[in-house]
């Protein structure tokens, strides 16, 4: 059976703050959660964004956070592939089957849960929904976000400090508002640092995620190889499993690339091309999952905006390759931006 009791709390970074955060992100016990953890022995299930498991990136990293609370706490889990070209209907029944099946709580990872967990959250008031980088209204339903900006502006800083060509390259995935956040904050960590002699050249996949920007690497590959033809040495990618690709040209041509959401120099489907990942603008969905998962263990289920950004280390930036280290101001330039974004002395663009 699902434990009630009180766990010790784990000190996990951002996991940890992001509990404390429920004071000042909503309410806590009040969707009649505590009776349905009793009741069960299901814990969180999570539903996968386009790309699915697999990607090294961002749907592997809200995996990592399922893998931590289910080792944790002992329950059962379940995680969910997409299926290609499904509609909101499809995304509903997904939720609804599993809120029916007595997960709890259900994670929805990526914007495109947005309606359908709309639709599906009121129906199901005991159970407790989280939906990863978008806001969803209701008193069951914890908004998980992040400041993908802040961690963009300091992968914008390595950028500028490792450029031989003064040319660096931005990939999105779809042009969307939150790739938008990505683009923003690299450009004006590049403009910063440079003070304006590095220049930026950006190219989004596709204008919609049907359309594959999430989801093909040859797409990135391509969309690499032609920035890095126009003289950049850097190229960075917000573009889930697409940038795979974008990897793969830069290591094919030896130069930089900058990996996204999860420390890709470390995955192992990488390995190979790992000497030329630079480093990987971070953001903390593992720690996200696992945090709502354990306010649901706990019985104060986390609902409201939860935002993770650079104060919680919900976002920030990887220094796995030790060739970061050998670039000349590199390391002291990406520290003092990060303290001066935390004190609030630099505002980052989302836009």
């Amino acid at each position: 059976m699902r434990r009630i009791s009180k766990l010790t709390r784990v000190a996990v970074g951002v996991a940890s703050l992001a509990l404390a955060a429920t004071a000042c992100g909503g309410t806590s016990g009040e969707s009649g959660n505590d009776s349905e953890t009793s009741k069960g022995d299901k814990g969180l299930a999570i539903a996968y964004d386009i790309g699915g498991k697999g990607d090294q990136s961002f749907n592997d990293a809200a995996y990592a956070g399922l893998e931590k609370a289910k080792k944790e706490f002992g329950y059962d889990t379940q995680d969910i592939e997409p299926t290609e070209g499904e509609t909101d209907a499809d995304k509903e029944q997904r939720l609804a089957s599993l809120a029916k099946q007595g997960y709890n709580p259900v994670i929805g990872v990526g914007f495109a849960y947005g309606p359908a967990m709309e639709a599906v959250a009121a129906d199901y008031p005991d159970t407790t929904f989280g939906i990863v980088d978008s806001v969803v209204e209701g008193d069951n339903v914890a908004s998980l976000v992040f400041a993908e900006q802040e961690a963009s502006y300091l992968a914008g800083v390595a950028a500028a400090k490792a450029t031989k060509t003064n040319t660096v390259g931005f990939v999105g995935g779809v042009d969307i508002p939150l790739i938008h956040k990505f683009e923003a904050g690299y450009k004006q960590g590049v403009e910063d640092t440079s003070g304006g002699k590095v220049k930026v050249i950006s190219q989004y996949l596709t204008q919609t995620a049907e359309e594959g920007g999430f989801s093909s690497p040859d797409k990135g590959k391509a969309a690499a190889e032609g920035q890095i033809e126009k003289k950049a040495d850097v190229v960075y990618q917000a573009a889930g499993l697409s940038g795979q690709g974008v990897i793969e040209a830069a290591a094919k041509a030896k130069v930089w690339a900058i990996g996204v959401d999860s420390d890709q120099y470390n995955q192992e489907a990488l390995a190979s091309y790992k000497n030329y990942i630079l480093t990987s603008a971070l953001k903390d969905v593992g720690g996200a999952v696992y945090a709502l998962a354990k306010s649901a263990e706990d019985g104060k289920p986390l609902t409201g905006v939860q935002t993770f950004d650079l104060k919680v280390d919900g976002v920030g930036l990887a220094d796995s390759n030790p060739e970061m280290a050998k670039i000349d101001g590199l390391a002291d330039a990406v520290a003092k931006a990060k303290e001066e974004i935390i004190a609030g002395t630099i505002k980052v663009k989302t836009e």
